[in-house]
């Protein structure tokens, strides 16, 4: 199989994981910033980019940084609803969104946890779509799910061609 359909399939059962567990549970499992995280973790399967510290770490900051900046700036406004222009919601969501952001930067640089998607989720959660602190746990678990199956599969990879080997000996 050549790299891109094995990138593609890795990407999918990456994906799938945490949609199927979003479909079964209910639950916000599934959001915008974790299709990037599950193209970085089969693009770069085994770099810096994919270990479980920076992927994670980069994604809980994201949330801290998300759920400070919406309960201090936006709290009860929501992207959902649209706010008429030159509202002082639409800038208070605005203002959630800038800083959520920078302090998720700084915060994934200070910590060396550089993950972009992060940058995403950092939004979703400043914006008003997963504000609550459960949500925000739903969101970091999800990426654990997603990183955790990363590793089985890079492991089922690495077994299968050990012991194809074996048998072509």
């Amino acid at each position: 199989m050549d790299d891109r359909t094995g990138t593609t399939l890795h990407t999918a059962l990456l994906i799938s994981t945490t949609a199927g567990l979003a479909w079964l549970s209910g639950l916000p499992m599934l959001f915008p910033s974790l299709g990037p995280s599950a193209f970085v973790l089969a693009l770069f399967q085994d770099g810096d980019a994919t270990s479980p510290r920076r992927v994670v770490g980069g994604h809980a900051i994201g949330v801290a940084a998300g759920l400070l900046a919406y309960h201090l700036l936006a709290g009860g406004v929501t992207m959902t609803a649209t706010t008429p222009a030159g509202s002082i919601e639409g800038f208070r969501l605005a203002a959630s969104g800038v800083v959520a952001t920078t302090l998720t930067a700084a915060g994934m640089l200070a910590t060396d946890t550089r993950h972009p998607p992060a940058c995403a989720t950092t939004l979703i959660v400043s914006l008003g779509l997963l504000s609550t602190v459960v949500e925000g746990a739903l969101i970091i678990l999800a990426v654990v799910v997603l990183v955790v199956t990363h590793r089985l599969l890079l492991a089922s990879e690495r077994l299968g061609a050990q012991y194809g080997e074996s048998f072509r000996s």
